[in-house]
C-alpha cells in the first residue's frame, strides 16, 4: 500500500482503477440499470467536469485561504522556495484545471441540449434551470478568463518566470492577487448557480 500512496502517479492510477471497479460492481449488481449509452456518456462528462472544478477551485481557495495570508509570516529566506517551486506547480494545475472545467462544462451543456439557452441565460425559453446554469457558466467563463489572461501573465512576471523589473513584479503580484480574490468572490455565486440548476430547478 505504501508503494501506491508514496507516489502521486500511483495514487491517481489506483483511484481511477477503484472508480472503474466500482462502476463494474454497480453495473453487475443492478443488471440492466446502467448501460454505456448517451446518458452514461453525459454523466461521465459531468464527472470529469466536477473533478476539474474541484482541482481548479480547490487550488484557488488554497491560494486565497492559505498561501496569500501566510506569506507575510514566512521568513524572507524561505520565500524563494514558494516562488520558485510551490507557486509555479500550483499555478500549472490551477490554470489547466480551469481549462478542463470550462471545456467539459461547455461539452456537458451541449450534450444536454441547453448550451444556447444557458448562454442566453434562459431568456430564449424561460426555463429557470437554464437561467441558473447560464449564470454559473458566465461566472465560470469570467473566472477562466481571469486565470488565463490576467492572473497567469501577471504571476509569470511576479515569480520571475518572465523578465520584469522590481516595480513591475510588485505591481503584477498585486494585480494577480486582486483578480485571484475576484475569482474567490465569484466562486460562491458560481457554485450556487451550478448546484441549484441541478438540484432545485
Amino acid at each position: 500500500m505504501a508503494a501506491i500512496l508514496t507516489s502521486l502517479r500511483n495514487t491517481v492510477i489506483a483511484g481511477l482503477v477503484l472508480a472503474v471497479i466500482m462502476v463494474v460492481v454497480l453495473m453487475s449488481w443492478h443488471a440492466g440499470s446502467l448501460a454505456f449509452d448517451m446518458a452514461w456518456a453525459t454523466f461521465f462528462v459531468r464527472w470529469l467536469h466536477v473533478l476539474s472544478g474541484v482541482m481548479w477551485i480547490g487550488i484557488l481557495w488554497y491560494f486565497n485561504f492559505v498561501q496569500i495570508p501566510t506569506m507575510p509570516a514566512i521568513p524572507d529566506e524561505q520565500k524563494p522556495a514558494i516562488g520558485k517551486h510551490i507557486a509555479p506547480a500550483a499555478l500549472y494545475w490551477f490554470r489547466h484545471g480551469a481549462m478542463a472545467t470550462i471545456v467539459t462544462g461547455l461539452l456537458l451543456a451541449w450534450m444536454n441540449g441547453y448550451l444556447v439557452d444557458a448562454i442566453a441565460l434562459g431568456l430564449t425559453d424561460g426555463v429557470p434551470k437554464h437561467t441558473a446554469i447560464g449564470i454559473g457558466m458566465w461566472l465560470g467563463t469570467i473566472m477562466w478568463f481571469n486565470v488565463w489572461f490576467i492572473i497567469w501573465p501577471n504571476q509569470q512576471r511576479a515569480l520571475g518566470i518572465v523578465e520584469a523589473d522590481a516595480d513591475s513584479k510588485a505591481a503584477s503580484a498585486r494585480k494577480a492577487m486582486l483578480f485571484s480574490r475576484t475569482n474567490t468572490l465569484l466562486s460562491f455565486p458560481m457554485l450556487y448557480a451550478m448546484v441549484s440548476a441541478q438540484n432545485i430547478y
